[in-house]
């Protein structure tokens, strides 16, 4: 899912997304509830009309920037108070009030409200942590008005530690959702310790429901995790790489700043459909990037947000292929070769 925080893909309208073969968006509670508010969206007809964009959409329940925006803050049993990075106003969330929230976005997929502890906290304050997240998504549960075509997730936490982990799963399959998400990832754990939570979390959740990785992440963490069971995710990556000049292919990550674009007539990646690589060369790419032009954040986040549908595309083919362990495979050798070699380069082998 392309992250439109604010009611918007940056860098793209909603042709153009829909364009890169994006199926959902994710929305942020937390922003919109402070700007323009849940209220406003609510009588300009939802967060669909709002935007423009026809098709489904997550709203993330705002937990995760309570706990990494707002300066001030006081947790209890109810919810969260919080200052706005906004204005400095004084709000407060409750895990009813987020799910309400969300029912006034008219989000597709709500996401109950969760803490999400700090990467090297100690496991103690982990533990009532994730415990208080899961009453708070009981909570939420019971909030929430089930009805044909919106659905609550719960969100799994636990930091690092696997029976935490076990304990969340456990309490959330036993409150009941329509799909598990697994939070608290992506904070500076590493892949490593990421994929270890994955293996021990992912076979905890039911088969028959959506399993999510919130926040996550590079070309090479979407495959590791589908292989771990992981159907769904979102990130920033795609679209603020994009914005910053840099593109991801089928051979690595690209540079565009870099002076080895300035001459190269070639595409970006001649096997990813969007303006950037079909209509453009590499060195018109690296002469927007470097004059800072609107124009090279537009075709750069095209281009990512493209390339990041594709590899999701083809991963979903091969395992209804049943041929997903050889897929992963090529996908990885193609990125251990490395980009082609420059433009200098080439023109002196000939």
């Amino acid at each position: 899912m392309p992250v439109g925080t604010a009611a918007t893909v940056k860098a793209l309208t909603p042709d153009m997304l829909a364009a890169t073969g994006a199926r959902m968006v994710l929305s942020n509670t937390y922003h919109l509830m402070l700007r323009p508010g849940a209220e406003r969206i609510a009588r300009l007809g939802g967060l669909h009309q709002f935007m423009r964009w026809p098709r489904p959409i997550l709203t993330d329940s705002g937990g995760y920037q309570v706990m990494s925006l707002a300066e001030l803050r006081s947790i209890d049993e109810d919810g969260v108070d919080f200052r706005s990075h906004v204005d400095g106003s004084r709000h407060r969330l409750t895990p009813a009030g987020a799910v309400e929230i969300q029912r006034l976005l008219d989000a597709d997929i709500s996401m109950v409200l969760d803490e999400c502890p700090r990467f090297g906290e100690a496991e103690e304050a982990v533990a009532a942590s994730m415990r208080r997240s899961m009453r708070w998504a009981a909570r939420c549960r019971d909030t929430f008005a089930a009805r044909p075509g919106y659905g609550l997730f719960g969100i799994v936490q636990g930091g690092v530690h696997a029976d935490l982990r076990a304990e969340s799963a456990a309490t959330l399959t036993g409150i009941g959702f329509d799909g598990y998400a697994v939070g608290g990832l992506a904070v500076g754990e590493g892949r490593t310790a990421m994929f270890g939570v994955l293996d021990v979390t992912t076979p905890l959740l039911p088969a028959d429901r959506p399993r999510y990785l919130m926040g996550v992440g590079k070309p090479a963490d979407l495959v590791g995790a589908v292989a771990r069971g992981i159907d769904m995710f979102d990130c920033v990556l795609p679209t603020r790489s994009g914005r910053t000049g840099q593109a991801f292919t089928r051979f690595g990550t690209l540079n565009l700043r870099n002076a080895r674009h300035a001459e190269d007539p070639r595409p970006l990646d001649e096997s990813v459909d969007c303006p950037a690589s079909q209509e453009f060369s590499r060195a018109y790419l690296h002469h927007l990037v470097r004059c800072g032009e609107i124009l090279g954040a537009m075709l750069l986040t095209w281009h990512n947000l493209t390339y990041y549908a594709q590899l999701m595309a083809g991963m979903r083919a091969a395992i209804a292929a049943g041929s997903f362990s050889g897929h992963a495979a090529a996908v990885s050798a193609d990125w251990a070769r490395g980009d082609i070699e420059p433009w200098s380069v080439v023109q002196e082998d000939v």
